[in-house]
């Protein structure tokens, strides 16, 4: 089989969509696919195109048996609505004209957002008469409204996109059930839905305390109750609720809270720290894979943080990845979110009213109080139940082989041997 993704994120970004992309792209090459992947240069979170990739147009690389074919985006250094417009708007072109260019594949899987990539979709698919995919790792227009990011008017333009999508769509796939269930509350098919969960790093089930260890001691951290948020910084975590907590505690110095990663507001969540002259927080940059684990090890406890206006939309790959380390985790969300539901049915941590610091920094206090050993059983267990990457890879190379064999029966052999 042959498949070409469509993502705006890739390798070698670390975090959020391109880490999903990369994993489901390399396993489908490992397993004997044919697969290329239009994509840009890296710039997330960061929203900087790192130098060894800086000044192109347009460039092809292969990495782990996946031809990787990149083209210019826009990249603005503050992602404002009307940038990040025009940031999607030109890789939804400049990825279309080169995908056009490629040879043939038997399927497109494409990943939204962008949710414009949707009528990239639609012209290929018709163009080269093959079905395609629609992976929705965000409800962009439900975002986009419930955060009051975008006017009525684009609003309505982006549920109309959206629709269109689905209609088209030979098969829509969502992270969680909460997005499945809207979308299916949306008029689609249940049917037409499938869920394609993040997978787990089995890696990480793996981690040992001594890498945590050398992680302290590496950043003068030793002898500190360590509280991490990881990953990207942006609008939806309401990061100010970890800023607040950090003001309550200023005066217990054995507690520590650490910010690591980038994103759209790190700078203002920094400059906010430093008027108020916190010592108790620490920033990080994105960490590369070995300190990463460090981190992990390292971490008494992790912070899940979105606004209380977030709901069921999101639902970030830090879930997983401290669930698969076996962090104890405290989520400052909305209770109805898949994010406290997972929680719940972990076992890994605490629910706390979001958006509120004294709520989170007193869960905080408890679990230092608490045997943690009880979380990190919980979260491990649960991870590797839930997220194993041969249950989640494998569901999605059966689903795109059923899809391309809907349209091309000359595969149905190639799937039933696989």
């Amino acid at each position: 089989m042959k498949v070409l993704i469509l993502s705006i994120n890739y390798w070698p970004e670390v975090t959020g969509i391109g880490a999903f992309t990369t994993y489901r792209a390399e396993y489908l090459a490992a397993a004997g696919h044919e697969v290329e992947v239009c994509t840009t240069f890296p710039y997330y979170p960061e929203w900087e195109v790192p130098a060894a990739y800086s000044g192109k147009l347009a460039m092809s690389e292969e990495r782990n048996g996946v031809r990787v074919v990149r083209s210019y985006t826009y990249i603005p250094k503050t992602a404002t609505s009307l940038k990040r417009v025009l940031h999607e708007a030109s890789f939804i072109i400049s990825s279309f004209v080169r995908a056009v260019a490629r040879r043939r594949p038997d399927l497109l899987l494409v990943v939204s957002p962008p949710l414009g990539l949707a009528v990239s979709a639609v012209l290929l698919s018709r163009m080269w008469r093959v079905p395609f995919v629609f992976d929705v790792e965000d409800l962009q227009p439900d975002s986009a409204a419930e955060l009051n990011m975008l006017p009525s008017w684009a609003l309505r333009f982006l549920y109309k996109v959206e629709k269109a999508a689905y209609h088209y769509a030979a098969l829509v796939t969502t992270l969680t059930s909460g997005m499945r269930q809207r979308i299916i509350d949306k008029g689609i098919s249940p049917d037409k839905v499938e869920l394609l969960e993040a997978r787990a790093d089995d890696s990480l089930f793996d981690i040992h305390p001594s890498e945590g260890s050398l992680f302290r001691k590496h950043f003068g951290l030793e002898n500190k109750f360590l509280v991490t948020h990881s990953g990207n910084m942006g609008v939806k975590q309401g990061l100010d609720v970890i800023v607040d907590a950090a003001v309550l505690n200023k005066a217990e110095e054995s507690i520590q809270f650490l910010f690591v990663g980038d994103g759209a507001v790190r700078g203002r969540i920094q400059r906010r720290v430093a008027e108020l002259g916190l010592q108790n927080m620490t920033f990080l940059p994105v960490l590369e894979a070995e300190e990463f684990r460090g981190l992990l090890a390292a971490s008494d406890v992790c912070i899940l943080a979105q606004q209380k206006s977030v709901s069921e939309i999101a639902f970030p790959s830090k879930v997983v990845t401290y669930l698969a380390a076996g962090r104890p985790v405290i989520a400052s969300v909305n209770p109805e979110s898949e994010i406290a539901q997972t929680v719940r049915d972990s076992g890994a941590g605490k629910i706390v009213t979001p958006e509120d610091g004294g709520a989170l920094l007193e869960a905080i206090l408890e679990l230092r109080g608490e045997d943690r050993q009880k979380y990190h059983e919980n979260a491990k267990e649960y991870a590797s139940w839930r997220w194993s990457s041969a249950r989640i890879l494998g569901h999605l190379e059966r689903s795109l082989l059923s899809v391309a064999a809907s349209a091309s029966p000359s595969l149905t052999q190639e799937g039933s041997i696989r």
